[in-house]
């Protein structure tokens, strides 16, 4: 058992990264994942094999950006990362580099309402104008396109989205891969049928009481 502090954090981080390469949403190193505990956060390290990582490799940062623990650099998108979690209250962080959600970046300025699950989301998943890696500019571009939503594209570059825990965010990230997909398919062979703004707002009341509640 590591004695290293947010042990089981780290840990979290590390089992996350290596599924999103696992699950073809990120090649190599790209990409990057963070959970917040208190005022510290665990994030990945910059250019590190994930299939290599310990959890003694993970740093722990302030909010500020304070390396406080771990000899490895933070990923270069740390900035956005923070954003995050000072701006949008997330309590966990997947930045992705897959390839249709990319891809529709390209293409659109939102996500289209190919399908109900996108509600989950809070409403049209929008895509961030483009700026570069790292830079504050891209965390700012960000931020604007995260108001009010579980995730975000950014342009030419890949997803992020946020929730209360890393699992629920990894999973949304894995969502909005797959409307990206769908949308991408059927415009293969057609014009897609989009669901109404009122029937979105609907599932997203429906989602609100989705899985299993108090008793």
């Amino acid at each position: 058992m590591s004695s290293s502090r947010l042990a089981e954090q780290r840990g979290e981080v590390i089992a996350i990264a290596q599924r999103m390469t696992a699950d073809r949403l990120v090649v190599g190193t790209s990409g990057n994942v963070s959970v917040r505990c208190g005022d510290l956060v665990a994030v990945t390290p910059s250019g590190v094999d994930y299939d290599d990582l310990r959890v003694d490799d993970i740093p722990l940062v302030t909010l500020d950006g304070e390396v406080v623990e771990g000899e490895l650099k933070p990923t270069s998108e740390l900035p956005m990362h923070l954003t995050a979690y000072r701006e949008h209250g997330a309590g966990a962080v997947v930045h992705t580099h897959s390839l249709h959600a990319t891809a529709l970046s390209l293409l659109r300025d939102e996500v289209p309402a190919v399908h109900y699950q996108l509600a989950e989301f809070g409403g049209a998943v929008r895509v961030a104008e483009y700026a570069t890696f790292g830079s504050p500019e891209l965390a700012e571009s960000m931020s604007k396109a995260l108001t009010d939503r579980g995730g975000c594209i950014l342009r030419n570059h890949g997803t992020v989205t946020i929730a209360e825990t890393l699992p629920k965010a990894y999973n949304r990230a894995r969502q909005l891969e797959w409307l990206c997909e769908l949308w991408l398919t059927a415009t293969r062979v057609g014009e897609p049928s989009l669901l109404s703004e009122e029937e979105l707002a609907r599932c997203a009341e429906q989602f609100s009481r989705y899985g299993q509640q108090p008793r």
